[in-house]
């Protein structure tokens, strides 16, 4: 017997056989019952085959598609061949010997919808993103010793949407949660990884996400050049202190970096001491950002700005808007003139003109002049699919302000 069939709605498998890889509840025809979660079903149009995926009966989305080829069944040799090709491009692109932590598996980008694997050297942290994978865990995690020599294989608590949530998107923040152990040694609380040669002391157990933004990975790297001679910079929303490392190595004399966590700020001291730089020659500030800037004493000719998601939500949008425009006022206001504004926004429901609409609301308010000097996104061990806009979600851009 093959998997169950869910009818889709009329004329919605135009945008599935485009390659999109979410299918919403109110898109299947009829309700699908006794379905338990992480069932392998086939979605089909007029009784013909448009995908297949699996289900999770507690999201809005809640088929994810793992394949278009009807032929192509869902085990463990799927699983496989998929972690295959993600890992094998990593190796291609991204890990070196100064480089040994990438994302292995970024979920939809990689054919593998809800599955996120990041490498911190010889372990690797699985984040499940829907409840419909919780019963292939096994086969993932056995997929995964296959193809890469691992000392062992920790895994971070799911992150389950809510049936009423309109959609669903990756955005980097969320609370930490409880994790566990999959295979092999437990991480130790301190892992030290290479990026770009840069040492970094990674909590895999208990901080944000898997640990680490790997996704600013390339931008931390391109701030050196533009840290070279500056004088005083600041790092809002510090969370470990990469982007005050990096600068602090290509050349900026005193990095003061802020974030509200202390457990964070206790880290980025221990990245300043791991790369060698000194401590006492920095500052580390456990503050609100905008009360820091709003109270600094003196102009910062560096500000670094990489705050949470402002916008978790589409009707929240709006609102995460106003909360950009208002951030780069007053980091703008804090400024010297001749200083460089490094910033980024990981909302996914946030578009790039949209974002810098908001800067330059900012930049009109506070009488600012910016330059436009380079615009980045995700790296490619962060591959978005171009039939899935919704997954192109981070931006940074960096910015001169006028003399």
């Amino acid at each position: 017997m093959g998997p169950v069939k869910l009818e889709l709605q009329k004329d919605l498998a135009r945008r599935l056989r485009e390659g999109h890889p979410w299918i919403y509840k109110r898109a299947i025809e009829r309700p699908a019952g006794g379905l338990q979660a992480g069932a392998i079903v086939d979605v089909v149009a007029g009784g013909k085959f448009v995908a297949r995926g699996y289900y999770d009966p507690v999201s809005a989305v809640r088929v994810r598609v793992l394949t278009r080829d009807p032929a192509e069944a869902i085990g463990p040799l799927f699983w496989r061949r998929r972690i295959a090709k993600a890992v094998a491009l990593r190796r291609a692109w991204v890990l070196s010997a100064e480089t040994d932590c990438a994302r292995l598996v970024h979920g939809e980008g990689d054919g593998l919808p809800g599955v996120v694997i990041d490498l911190y050297g010889a372990f690797a942290v699985l984040k499940l993103y829907s409840a419909g994978l919780a019963a292939h865990r096994a086969e993932i995690v056995e997929a995964l010793r296959g193809e890469i020599a691992l000392e062992g294989i920790y895994g971070r608590d799911e992150e389950i949407a809510r049936d009423d949530e309109e959609d669903e998107l990756g955005d980097r923040e969320s609370p930490a949660g409880k994790g566990q152990a999959l295979w092999g040694a437990e991480p130790p609380a301190e892992l030290i990884v290479r990026e770009h040669g840069m040492r970094i002391a990674v909590d895999v157990r208990a901080g944000q996400k898997t640990g680490y933004f790997l996704d600013q990975r390339e931008n931390r790297l391109a701030l050196r050049r533009f840290a070279r001679g500056r004088s005083r910079v600041a790092n809002c929303f510090s969370y470990s202190g990469g982007f005050s490392v990096s600068a602090a190595l290509g050349g900026a004399r005193e990095v003061v970096s802020i974030d509200r966590d202390a457990a964070a700020i206790r880290l980025a001291r221990r990245n300043f001491e791991l790369n060698g730089l000194d401590p006492a020659k920095h500052g580390f500030v456990g503050a609100d950002v905008l009360e820091f800037l709003r109270g600094a004493d003196k102009p910062f000719d560096l500000i670094v700005l990489d705050p949470p998601a402002f916008a978790k939500s589409q009707k929240a949008v709006p609102a995460a808007l106003d909360g950009y425009a208002s951030l780069h006022r007053v980091a703008l206001e804090a400024l010297a003139p001749g200083g460089i504004l490094a910033t980024a926004s990981c909302s996914a429901r946030v578009s790039p003109d949209e974002f810098t609409g908001a800067i330059r609301e900012a930049a009109a308010k506070t009488h600012a002049q910016l330059q436009l000097l380079e615009e980045k996104r995700q790296p490619p061990d962060h591959p978005a699919l171009l039939a899935f806009p919704e997954g192109r979600y981070l931006k940074f851009f960096v910015f001169r302000k006028g003399d």
